[in-house]
């Protein structure tokens, strides 16, 4: 990736971002499918051991969430992974706490999560729209981290991408949604209105990174004004953050379904040994 710095394209603030990084479509196919097949041995790694993990996805409009998280979709078997795109609450929840509809929709054990937008919505939308009392949605801050520390706690990984694309990149991509049929429907009245309030936004953002940046949660911010490029660097920070510490070794195989299995194909010895695990 031409001029990729990992510590200077994921500053904490989206000020430092260098916007002009682009990978070339060779390079980035061949690092996606590395990825992927990262992407399914961890995954496996996940459902054997018990282990979970929550995605999150947060960004402009257009930014390039949805085509990232279908990259990682397409690599894994949907037993054990679920996206949940994330709107606007219905009456239900508007009567509960905001974290509710999350916690609903958390992975049980041995599997992955994504939230195509979250709990962020409350520092994010709701504060700058004035949705929620500016002391419900500060309060928020302190909220979102110890319930992020609570899923840590208790074993699930959080992960926390934002995709950042410049005004004019933005405006372009709507365009491109608007004359493309299969991409129109992506294409909302409060996308055009919501660009009357980027530098608010933008305000909103930074705050949320000082805030809710923490050790076992950090945000990972991606220059998103090329597709290939931000793809490959979501991806790699949620492969690095979900295999830290974890055996991606394929999993022993069961002592009765290999006899079995040994009594069809006549196994070769060090085959059998290899599938038990041993290594004498």
């Amino acid at each position: 990736m031409k001029g990729h710095n990992r510590k200077s394209s994921r500053p904490a603030t989206l000020e430092g971002l260098d916007m002009s990084l682009r990978l070339a479509k060779k390079p980035y196919e061949k690092k996606l499918a590395k990825l992927q097949h990262r992407l399914m041995q961890i995954q496996q790694a996940y459902l054997f051991s018990g282990r979970s993990a929550v995605l999150v996805f947060e960004g402009w409009d257009a930014a390039g969430k949805g085509g990232t998280i279908r990259r990682i979709a397409s690599a894994l078997d949907p037993r054990s992974f679920k996206v949940w795109p994330i709107g606007a609450p219905r009456n239900y929840y508007l009567q509960r706490h905001h974290l509710t509809r999350f916690m609903e929709r958390l992975p049980p054990q041995g599997a992955i999560t994504v939230f195509d937008r979250s709990w962020y919505g409350r520092v994010l939308v709701e504060r700058v729209e004035e949705l929620t009392p500016e002391t419900r949605w500060r309060a928020a801050y302190g909220e979102i981290n110890a319930f992020e520390k609570m899923l840590a706690d208790n074993g699930t990984r959080v992960v926390k991408i934002f995709m950042h694309i410049t005004p004019e990149e933005q405006l372009a991509r709507f365009e491109q949604r608007l004359t493309d049929p299969m991409k129109r429907w992506k294409l909302s009245y409060e996308d055009f209105r919501n660009r009357k309030r980027w530098p608010d936004y933008h305000d909103a953002i930074d705050e949320m990174f000082r805030k809710t940046s923490t050790a076992h949660a950090p945000w990972c911010v991606v220059p998103a004004n090329d597709k290939k490029y931000a793809r490959i660097t979501a991806m790699q920070d949620v492969v690095k953050r979900l295999s830290k510490g974890v055996d991606l070794s394929p999993p022993q195989m069961d002592a009765a379904v290999l006899e079995e299995a040994n009594n069809h194909f006549e196994l070769p010895q060090p085959l059998v040994k290899s599938l038990a695990g041993r290594t004498e």
